[in-house]
C-alpha cells in the first residue's frame, strides 16, 4: 500500500505519497516494512497511532511467498499415533 497524505481544502488542497509499505498480518499484530527496509511488528492500537492520520491506498498483493512456518509448526515432529 502506498500512504497518502491529504492536506488543506479546496484549490489549496494536495495530496502527498509518503512511500509504499508492505503489510502482513500476523495473529493480532501487524507486520509493517517500510520504504526505508525496516521492518516493525505492531499492535492493532500501535498501527493506529503510526498510520491513523493517513489514507492508504487500495492493497494489491505482492506475490510474495511469506514466512508460513508457523502455521505449520505444530504439526511438525508430532505423530496421530494414540
Amino acid at each position: 500500500m502506498t500512504a497518502l497524505l491529504f492536506s488543506g481544502r479546496g484549490r489549496k488542497a494536495t495530496v502527498r505519497a509518503l512511500g509504499e509499505y508492505h503489510l502482513t498480518s500476523r495473529g493480532d499484530q501487524v507486520q509493517a516494512t517500510g520504504p526505508t527496509g525496516q521492518t516493525r511488528a505492531l499492535s492493532h492500537m500501535e498501527f493506529l497511532q503510526v498510520f491513523g492520520s493517513y489514507t492508504l491506498s487500495s492493497p494489491e498483493p505482492t506475490g510474495r511467498m511469506t514466512d508460513l512456518g508457523p502455521l505449520f509448526a505444530e504439526g511438525v515432529g508430532t505423530s496421530n499415533q494414540q
